[in-house]
């Protein structure tokens, strides 16, 4: 496992509203100076990975706990895929087989001619097969122009040997939309009835700013075949005064019971929820957690009830066009909080604040410097593996216990550590 040097701490750090001296720290808090984040109690980490050269990017981390017992982590390097016209990224793989003490890699995930988006792990309930669901954006089968690049088929591979190799990818075709092209990054999930969900957006950058529309793809049979929800383009769901939602990360929460969180620039993560199995679905409506312009990154805790939802706790900037031009925007993805939900996401607790960016804004890209969002999760026992594409630069490991996890300090007690 190769050792990296530590980057360039910033003097001061904002965090909740606070001016954090990173030498000075009070009580509690703590710098992982290897990592480059300030870190609440109990938050340990490494960098697995950083990339050769500051100005190539990388981008969606996701790890899995394989059948065999291994941590799988999978994230394609180089340019966004929806940036490019030729092979530009590769999607990279490391290993471990110690419980993330080690990691053996980076090898080549899958050797094929075209880019690569995020790896979706799923493995079916009482299964061994691992699939690979995500973005596939085939020369000939996409385009990329008229504001369309980021539209591409939606499929998937899978391996039957813990993660080693990988099948040929199947495509994703709707019978209610055979041709549907859009985006897919996000954790799907499997129902007590074995339905698969997984989420996935429309965009159109011809439209400034940007237009998204979020959709549910719904399998009953395993992947033979599929439904576009809650319709065939373009009717998926939008908040309509900025014209955009992507991004939704459905999560079953038990019986025909699914809630899913999306994506909006409103300042909220929003949510919609379906009782039947995920058949039909509510109008999507805002949350109380505050969030800007990024992903929905929730997840189960031990109990399989509780839901865990990390979001960034800020908001500064309606106007969320330019998106990787406006460092105050941008600073809002800096920060990482918890909620969590003992109601199937009904109501939330109070924010807790586990993380924030330390390191100094030395790239050449507000979209970079402060970027700590798409963080990945899953549980080995009561140890919560976090994964982060930090910087669109290095990929942490993260570690914390779930007792830990609920003795985070709240904003309040952050300000009371502080002043």
């Amino acid at each position: 496992m190769k050792k990296y040097e530590a980057l360039p701490l910033a003097e001061v750090v904002e965090a909740a509203e606070l001016r954090l001296s990173v030498n000075r720290l009070p009580d509690g808090l703590s710098v992982l100076e290897g990592a480059g984040l300030i870190a609440a109690p109990g938050l340990d980490g490494v960098v697995v990975h950083r990339t050769p050269e500051p100005s190539t990017p990388l981008y969606e981390v996701r790890a899995t706990l394989t059948p065999g017992g291994d941590y799988l982590l999978m994230f394609p390097e180089g340019q966004h895929y929806g940036h490019s016209k030729e092979k530009a990224n590769n999607m990279l793989a490391y290993r471990s087989k110690d419980g993330g003490k080690t990691w053996e890699g980076p090898t080549l995930a899958f050797d094929i001619d075209y880019n690569q988006h995020a790896f979706i792990p799923f493995i079916p309930r009482g299964s061994k097969r691992i699939y690979a669901f995500g973005t596939q954006p085939i020369w000939g089968m996409y385009t990329y122009e008229h504001g369309l690049n980021e539209n591409a088929p939606i499929g998937y591979r899978y391996s039957d040997n813990d993660g080693h190799t990988w099948s040929e990818v199947r495509l994703i075709r709707p019978e209610n939309d055979p041709t549907f092209r859009g985006m897919s990054v996000m954790r799907m999930c499997e129902t007590e009835k074995g339905t698969w969900l997984l989420g996935s957006h429309e965009g159109d950058w011809s439209y400034k700013p940007l237009m998204t529309r979020q959709y549910v793809l719904r399998s009953e049979d395993q992947g033979a075949t599929w439904e576009l929800l809650p319709g065939r383009r373009h009717g998926g769901w939008g908040v309509l005064a900025f014209n955009r939602m992507d991004e939704g990360r459905p999560i079953h929460v038990g019986g025909d019971r699914v809630f899913m969180t999306i994506r909006t620039p409103e300042g909220h993560l929003w949510s919609t929820r379906s009782e039947d199995d995920g058949k039909t679905w509510e109008q999507p409506a805002p949350m109380p957690l505050v969030h800007p312009d990024a992903p929905s990154m929730i997840f189960h805790l031990s109990d399989g009830k509780t839901l865990v939802v990390f979001h960034h706790n800020r908001h500064h900037d309606l106007n969320y066009a330019g998106l990787g031009d406006k460092a105050e925007i941008m600073k809002d993805r800096s920060e990482m909080w918890v909620s969590f939900s003992e109601d199937e996401g009904l109501t939330w607790s109070e924010p807790r604040f586990l993380f924030v960016n330390a390191l100094e804004p030395t790239l050449n890209s507000s979209f970079r410097n402060y970027q700590c969002s798409y963080m990945d999760m899953f549980l080995d026992g009561d140890l919560l593996n976090l994964f982060v594409p930090h910087r669109w630069q290095q990929v942490l490991h993260l570690t914390i216990r779930e007792s830990d996890l609920r003795r985070l300090p709240t904003r309040a007690e952050l300000r009371a550590m502080v002043e």
